[in-house]
């Protein structure tokens, strides 16, 4: 058996640190019968939770999803976690894919956490806005950033007021550390620690999204080209076994599921909004920050793989220098991974790696 890759680099940073019902959140189920999952210090199966949460815009609501251990139903706010997903691909199809049996969801969940995701508007298992029932050049593109940023804080007032909680940790990939990012800079007070996987900056290159032609509403994406996007950046000698045998169809299935009219077309495509592309062609790629990460005045942890080409180690090394204000911060990149480390065959340093910066007592308390 090949023994795998070990490497990280890891730069840590101290600075100066100067009602339990619920929102009228609809249930679309009630909790599942408990089911196991491996790496669970409390002992107990794992119950599932999942909820319509409505947003501000008629008609549209967000799936938002818990898990917990079993028989746990009060959390300090250092036990609470939500995650949102990236640009193209939803948060209940990655942070909740059952590889081997479990997910990084089922894995914070066992070390005690209550766990939430979130698909955002037009993702997922939430409602799709109007303009997607439309031909995708007939409307701009939806669903930018600071959209974003407002959809999580609905999510995150849901969550904060089920569990009597002032306060809880998020946690973003790729386009969802813009996301978060946004967020905390403008909700410090209800953030208890940030982490930031693959974060987006100033870029040097165009987004490897796989949109081409005009800028509609959305963009449809194929599964071979999502399996191209995966592997770029890849070593030709190590793509073979990066992805351990049947993940990445596992993946691809549930993902595409998820939009029925996008499956339904020959070839079956995914449709994603194009609100990221607009804000990449706007700021990003245009030498301009959307938003300014030394507003974050949390303690944040960095983490990243050497092969994300998507967005590069050198974005995720500048915006660490952003971070002027943050109590604590931490940089770790992972060798042998890629901007999907999440679904590969090192994805276990990477649970963990996330897990010690939740579960470590305050460094600065320390001192």
């Amino acid at each position: 058996m090949q023994r795998t890759s070990t490497k990280r680099q890891v730069l840590f940073s101290l600075a100066a640190a100067t009602a339990a019902s619920t929102l009228p959140g609809l249930p679309l189920m009630t909790a599942r019968a408990a089911e196991p999952a491996p790496s669970k210090p409390t002992g107990r199966p794992i119950e599932t939770e999942s909820f319509r949460v409505p947003t501000q815009d008629p008609g549209i609501a967000l799936y938002v999803r818990n898990k917990r251990a079993a028989g746990m139903g009060a959390f300090p706010a250092e036990k609470i976690l939500l995650y949102v997903h990236g640009a193209t691909y939803p948060a209940s199809t990655s942070f909740d894919l059952p590889l081997n049996g479990h997910s990084m969801m089922d894995y914070l969940a066992g070390q005690g956490y209550d766990v939430y995701l979130v698909d955002l508007p037009g993702y997922g298992f939430s409602d799709r806005p109007p303009q997607m029932s439309a031909p995708a050049q007939d409307n701009a593109p939806f669903m930018r950033t600071p959209d974003a940023a407002r959809a999580v804080g609905t999510a995150v007032d849901f969550i904060l007021k089920r569990r009597n909680a002032d306060k809880l940790n998020l946690m973003g990939w790729s386009w969802g550390t813009s996301t978060m990012g946004l967020y905390t800079t403008e909700n410090n007070d209800k953030v208890n620690r940030l982490v930031l996987y693959a974060p987006q900056w100033l870029a040097k290159a165009p987004p490897n999204l796989g949109n081409t032609g005009p800028l509609g509403a959305y963009r449809s994406v194929s599964r071979e080209s999502a399996k191209d996007r995966w592997l770029k950046g890849v070593p030709e000698d190590k793509k073979a076994d990066l992805i351990p045998a049947g993940w990445f169809e596992q993946w691809a299935d549930q993902t595409w599921a998820t939009d029925p009219v996008g499956a339904a077309q020959s070839p079956p495509v995914l449709r994603a909004p194009n609100g990221i592309i607009a804000d990449s062609q706007e700021y990003w790629q245009a030498g301009k920050p959307l938003y300014d990460p030394g507003l974050i005045r949390v303690p944040t942890l960095i983490i990243h793989a050497e092969w994300d080409a998507d967005l590069p180690s050198y974005q995720a090394q500048e915006y660490f220098t952003k971070l002027t204000n943050a109590p604590y911060k931490r940089f770790i990149e992972l060798g042998e991974g890629t901007h999907t480390v999440i679904m590969e065959k090192n994805r276990m340093q990477f649970f963990r790696e996330v897990a010690a910066f939740l579960n470590e007592v305050d460094p600065v308390a320390l001192n």
